[in-house]
């Protein structure tokens, strides 16, 4: 179901419209190029039962042989230009869907790419599918075959009833008034099959959202043996999406056969209404087959118009579901004229300050009056519980969020004065949820730096205790890992991760519990490593063991949201507290000050 924090105000169709007309750009003049076309091929159609009738009245019935041939050759040459102009028609309209559509999924993309991550947190995975692909090939759909199918109903029925009125204006009104209670019957149609479609869509995104999950955690799934259940939740919302789709057939299926029924009603009256007029002498036989001829084209706009209208439903959800996208609001972004963030003072690290730093997420307070000061090149440690608020510390500092209050400062200045990508760029993460792309490991290292030398990445990889690993797989690193790093255990992620930290030597290096899935062999190699790097940084690192905290000039132990203690390891141990709490936990308290 649509998230509730997502949903934007409902838009009209009329505003989706223009929506959608800004999105063809430079295209507009073809577009209407292609409709055009569109009304000429339409229009066409009232010259050949104009030839029929010419036909019969000059040729056959006074048995006149003179302007047959010329009468069918123009037939024929109609015929065939109307054949040439649709086909040049449908590769315009169709030319241009797909550059229209492509630039909104390019627009989408970019959008999804600025949001923080308060927007990730309310839109789930196969919502955002369905819009990029679904909704939005209803975008194409609208723009290369509704749009068509109108421009062709109106201009097929306007023609022909022009023309039909010429010949005979009394039969033309007889079929002409049949057309309001077509038109009734299809306003009701709309009034109950629009709320309907906006239900299917919902349940359409309950279905994508658990095959998405249960891609995404399908070794969960086995482990806990919960095939049978997550088969269960499949078919129920499998069943719900096909029980709402048979409804909204049904609902057509009910109104259709009613729509057909008056189309074919033409038909009928112009039978009927026709024959008494040619008995009465006011119809010749030859305008009776123009009448006949052109039944359809008033007949067939009014019978495709219930699926017109069905289709306009489909593309008013789904054109609303994009535009959620499109103009949301993107609340972390460059400041007009930003400059870039500049090198660090000393050239190689910066002094991070936080100075009351409140931070709020959704009225729930994450953060509170946060301060703490960090020299350029030392190492700090953060302790805290699950939910302790340690990693939206340091997102803040690379603005995945914004503080609510206070401010975070580099070398004295405001990091909101900067631009996103200069402050980015400098700052290294290894996060605590792994991330690996579907490439070779040596492409996931080398992420942050495409150009990045071989000799480079196996150096990184070296220092974060990977190349041991890397280099017994099949292909070394060359080797694809698969789609999220799978066929890596979760220590080869971690290490892996933290050589593609390392890899764009920042001035500041950011580990959320790096090593939490390594030994504590491997994890005393990772530390004398990082001790050791050729570019000097500054280095936060949060952990659950306090064994990581070595070389650390400074422990935060936070607890709902607040730094509850802060000092060395010494220090924290002498004040009995949380940290020496922690520390009896991990070491025994016959190893007290036993680590400096």
């Amino acid at each position: 179901m649509p998230d509730a924090n997502m949903r934007l105000k409902q838009e009209t169709l009329l505003t989706q419209i223009k929506w959608l007309w800004s999105y063809i750009g430079k295209y507009k003049p073809l577009y209407i190029f292609g409709l055009f076309l569109t009304a000429i091929t339409s229009a066409l159609v009232i010259i050949n039962p104009f030839l029929q009738e010419k036909l019969i009245d000059e040729v056959i019935t006074p048995r006149n042989a003179e302007p047959l041939i010329g009468i069918l050759v123009l037939m024929l040459c109609v015929t065939l230009a109307r054949l040439g102009l649709r086909y040049l028609m449908v590769i315009i309209m169709e030319w241009v869907s797909t550059k229209s559509t492509t630039a909104i999924r390019a627009n989408m993309f970019d959008v999804v790419q600025a949001q923080d991550f308060r927007f990730f947190r309310k839109l789930k995975a196969g919502n955002m599918m369905n819009r990029m692909t679904s909704d939005l090939d209803m975008m194409r759909h609208s723009v290369a075959w509704i749009v068509y199918q109108f421009v062709d109903a109106f201009a097929l029925f306007g023609s022909s009833t022009i023309f039909l009125m010429f010949v005979n204006w009394k039969l033309a009104l007889s079929l002409i008034a049949v057309t309001p209670i077509i038109l009734l019957v299809s306003r009701r149609f709309v009034s109950r099959i629009r709320p309907r479609f906006v239900f299917l869509r919902e349940k359409l995104t309950r279905l994508s959202t658990i095959v998405t999950e249960n891609i995404d955690g399908n070794r969960v799934v086995k482990a806990f043996a919960r095939e049978p259940y997550e088969q269960q939740i499949f078919e129920e919302r499998n069943h719900a999406y096909r029980k709402t789709s048979v409804e909204n057939a049904i609902i057509s299926a009910k109104y259709n056969p009613i729509l057909e029924a008056f189309s074919q009603i033409l038909t009928v009256v112009t039978l009927v209404v026709g024959g008494i007029f040619m008995i009465q002498g006011e119809l010749t036989a030859g305008q009776y087959m123009a009448f006949s001829s052109l039944t359809w084209t008033l007949s067939n706009p009014l019978r495709m118009l219930g699926m017109l209208l069905s289709d306009l439903q489909r593309f008013h959800v789904a054109a609303n579901m994009i535009m959620e996208i499109v103009q949301s609001p993107i609340s972390i972004k460059d400041k007009p004229e930003a400059p870039d963030m500049p090198p660090p003072a000393d050239g190689h690290a910066y002094d991070i300050d936080y100075k009351n730093v409140r931070l709020d997420i959704d009225g729930q307070t994450i953060l509170d009056d946060i301060s703490f000061s960090v020299k350029a090149g030392e190492t700090i440690g953060i302790l805290g519980s699950t939910g302790s608020g340690k990693t939206s510390l340091v997102n803040m500092l690379l603005r995945f969020f914004e503080p609510t209050s206070g401010e975070v400062l580099l070398d004295g200045h405001n990091i909101g004065d900067y631009t996103l990508s200069s402050l980015r760029k400098k700052i290294g993460i290894a996060m605590q949820e792994v991330f690996l792309f579907s490439e070779s490991v040596g492409g996931n290292i080398a992420y942050g730096r495409p150009d990045m030398p071989q000799t480079e990445i196996e150096k990184v990889a070296v220092q974060a205790d990977a190349d041991s690993f890397i280099q017994r797989m099949e292909e070394g690193y060359e080797t694809l890992v698969g789609e999220r790093g799978v066929g890596l255990s979760g220590g080869q992620k971690q290490r892996v991760a933290l050589a593609r930290a390392l890899a764009i030597k920042p001035a500041i290096l950011i580990l959320d519990d790096t090593t939490s899935a390594v030994d504590s062999e491997t994890e005393t190699y990772i530390q004398e490593q990082l001790m050791s790097l050729d570019n000097h940084c500054t280095k936060i690192i949060i952990a659950q063991r306090i064994t990581s905290f070595r070389g650390a000039k400074q422990i935060l132990v936070m607890d709902g949201g607040k730094i509850i203690e802060r000092g060395t390891h010494q220090e924290l141990l002498a004040k009995k507290g949380f940290y020496h709490h922690i520390y009896q936990l991990q070491m025994g308290a016959s190893q007290e000050g036993g680590q400096g």
